[in-house]
């Protein structure tokens, strides 16, 4: 699966169980992301997503084991090295700050490659940073 996941210069993803942060913009490139194929996430994430993208939105039931390769995934309130052997790619989106965190990402990236990095300007954060990790 090809994971998104974003995360604050710390590796923080959420603070007393609610999302650091929240960007428009860095939705609507998740979903151009995604292209042709469902953008899987929980009902949590589903939440900031407007009801007439729904049709590009699968909503996974209970985790994201059975997510099969190849498939987008949107991890907000899981840390992403649970699922260490099924990411082929990681997709981080840096918000370029440091939020209060008690949940962060501790998936080691030593043995990945980054094969992208490009930056743009979000609706609430001037500066977002994509970057696109592969197995190395």
């Amino acid at each position: 699966m090809i994971v998104m996941v974003c995360v604050d210069d710390k590796n923080g993803m959420m603070f007393n169980k609610r999302r650091q942060s929240q960007d428009r913009v860095l939705r609507q490139r998740m979903l151009e992301l995604a292209g042709e194929k469902k953008l899987w996430m929980n009902d949590y994430s589903r939440r900031q997503f407007p009801e007439e993208e729904a049709d590009r939105i699968a909503v996974a039931e209970n985790g994201f084991q059975n997510i099969r390769s190849g498939e987008y995934c949107f991890l907000e309130d899981e840390d992403p090295a649970q699922y260490k052997e099924q990411i082929e790619e990681l997709i981080l989106f840096h918000w370029n700050r440091v939020y209060p965190a008690d949940l962060h990402s501790t998936l080691d990236l030593s043995g990945w490659n980054l094969t992208e990095t490009e930056e743009f300007a979000g609706n609430s954060h001037e500066k977002i940073t994509q970057e696109r990790y592969v197995r190395g």
